[in-house]
């Protein structure tokens, strides 16, 4: 089993100062703020990172910063994904992967491939990685589930294939998943207010949003989890649940850029079309910091 990735990774925000540029002396400060706090693993440029909307050359500042700030302590992941499989493996054969441990790669969106397809396009993705994938289920965002038969054929058939991040809430595809997936496969949830759950059935982590707002509880919540801990666990779960629930309220980042903004780690500017966290759920989260 690929140890690295077991525990909380976190899918890095990338902060924008007032006039929408990368904030790199933010970004810094929060994967040290990670570090010092007990997060395992580092994710750049997933859905989070809003990726969708930086640039080339964005992207790779990005990392570079990330990378500069880590002085490799922790493994690293790198989202490149998309829905078209050529300028995916395009993306992958241009990028320096140096002191990049995985590829994050995202289930194709818009085109709403068959399962058959969804195969075919990680069949190609893995054939032409030098790295491992951690391939990404997010039916909420792409429209169409990769189903756990799919993935469980992935994992048997290509070895550089080594994880799932599930995250499409459903308990029974997460059960499905840790009873057919080869031995060494890592199911990583994707589903925050599922990761203690999942973790106690069998599964490997988490690339968690909110943790990376409060690594110190959830870290320790996930590392409780894989001891089977459950009743301590639980509590820390319990003493997260608003907060998890406050952030996916209207959309992801901003409401985890609204913690950010209350932990005076960086801004809570979004780039379009995603606005910023309305003031009502800003006060509510705002609440939620000041008596954590």
């Amino acid at each position: 089993m690929n140890s690295k990735f077991l525990g909380t990774g976190v899918a890095l925000v990338t902060p924008f100062k007032s006039d929408l540029s990368v904030d790199h002396s933010a970004l810094a400060n929060i994967v040290n703020f990670n570090i010092d706090n007990g997060t395992d693993y580092l994710v750049i440029c997933g859905t989070t990172g809003e990726s969708v909307t930086l640039t080339k050359q964005e992207k790779k500042e990005v990392v570079k910063t990330i990378s500069e700030a880590n002085r490799g302590r922790l493994p690293m992941v790198l989202g490149i994904g998309g829905s078209d499989t050529a300028q995916v493996i395009e993306e992958i054969k241009t990028t320096d992967l140096s002191g990049i441990d995985a590829i994050l790669s995202v289930s194709p969106y818009y085109s709403k491939p068959t399962q058959e397809g969804i195969y075919q396009h990680f069949k190609a993705i893995s054939e032409a990685s030098p790295i491992d994938i951690i391939l990404y289920n997010v039916p909420g965002r792409t429209s169409k589930n990769m189903e756990a038969e799919t993935t469980v054929r992935l994992a048997n058939d290509f070895d550089n294939i080594i994880a799932v991040k599930e995250a499409g809430n459903n308990v029974a595809q997460y059960l499905e998943l840790l009873k057919s997936k080869p031995e060494d496969f890592l199911i990583i949830s994707g589903d925050d207010d599922l990761a203690l759950t999942v973790v106690l059935a069998g599964g490997a982590g988490v690339i968690s949003v909110i943790g990376q707002a409060f690594p110190k509880e959830f870290s320790e919540m996930i590392r409780l989890g894989l001891k089977s801990e459950a009743k301590e666990a639980y509590k820390l779960h319990f003493k997260l649940m608003d907060i998890v629930s406050y952030i996916f309220e209207e959309n992801n980042p901003a409401g985890i850029k609204a913690v950010f903004e209350a932990l005076n780690l960086c801004q809570n500017n979004v780039r379009l079309p995603l606005v910023p966290a309305s003031n009502q759920l800003k006060e509510k989260i705002g609440a939620f910091v000041n008596k954590f």
